[in-house]
């Protein structure tokens, strides 16, 4: 069962639920994550005097390390694949999976919000999506009664998937250390060292490449096979999109700390490009659930609608 918003031509805050929608799964995991850690002001006045890394052997340690980090919070600015401008800020952490997101549509004149949180093995999904309608399954929900969140099983609704706009789609995504397509850098064959730039107050290096989807698969060869069938997901993610290449830039820290990350690329329906700036890592982060009074919880009103 997927979630489905009611995007019809008469309906303005439905294409702007849309929107937020879509760019809540790409924020969720489309992106590379890293961040200083505490200490972060005193790194900014370090003279880059350090020996430099090649930079495949750069973009790798990076990418090592963000595999290995418990939590992160980020903010993202872009455009979604034909959604229009985005932003949003939001934190996670993996054992056990917590999530938070809000994010906010930047169109012309057309503007929306959502907000996301995944805690206790539930989604809870709000903001101006669900004022805007939402379906399940292609139709309408009733009416919500006053309440301001939709709680979804994550466990049951990722097993049940429903594409890459999918609540399946974003439970997955939003336990997932989006990670992934940073490592990919370190297979382009034009990956360079752009130079040294400053972000937030921290030095960074910054990388350009652009790495084909043959690349990116041909690179799961020596991956473990939990890392191979999550990162192949993610290719068919983009090959159903239209996508066949990427452009990305890394910036990392004097740590191998991924300060930032973007992603570009040509699809089928418009283009995608998205920046991620990572601003804490591996430190607490704590999701509270909604109250019970403002929550519809869609699989109880699925599961008695069949019987």
């Amino acid at each position: 069962m997927g979630i489905v918003v009611r995007t019809g031509p008469d309906s303005r805050r439905g294409r702007a639920g849309a929107a937020v929608l879509a760019a809540a799964l790409l924020c969720a995991g489309a992106a590379a994550c890293g961040s200083p850690e505490s200490g972060g002001g005193k790194r900014a006045h370090r003279a880059a005097k350090e020996p430099r890394m090649a930079p495949a052997a750069a973009v790798r340690a990076a990418a090592k390390k963000t595999e290995k980090l418990t939590s992160l919070r980020y903010r993202m600015t872009g455009r979604t694949l034909d959604e229009g401008r985005v932003e949003g800020e939001g934190a996670m952490a993996f054992n056990p999976p917590v999530a938070r997101m809000k994010m906010r549509t930047l169109g012309e004149g057309e503007t929306g919000t959502v907000e996301y949180r995944l805690t206790g093995g539930v989604m809870y999904l709000g903001g101006g999506a669900v004022a805007a309608g939402i379906g399940s399954g292609g139709s309408d929900l009733p009416e919500l009664g006053g309440k301001r969140w939709l709680a979804l099983d994550a466990s049951e609704m990722e097993k049940r998937g429903s594409g890459s706009r999918g609540a399946g789609s974003l439970t997955g995504r939003a336990k997932t250390n989006p990670a992934d397509e940073s490592a990919f850098l370190s297979d382009a064959d034009n990956l360079r060292r752009v130079g040294a730039e400053t972000i937030d107050g921290v030095r960074t290096t910054h990388y350009r490449g652009t790495v084909t989807l043959d690349q990116m698969r041909a690179s799961l060869e020596d991956e473990k096979s939990t890392t191979r069938e999550r990162r192949d997901k993610t290719l068919k993610t983009y090959e159903e999109a239209g996508i066949d290449r990427l452009n990305m830039d890394m910036w990392i820290d004097p740590d191998s700390h991924t300060k930032r990350f973007r992603m570009r690329g040509d699809a089928d329906k418009g283009r995608l490009d998205v920046t991620m700036t990572f601003l804490d890592i591996n430190k607490p982060v704590t999701v509270q659930a909604p109250p019970a009074s403002a929550t519809l919880n869609l699989s109880d009103l699925a599961r008695s609608t069949r019987s």
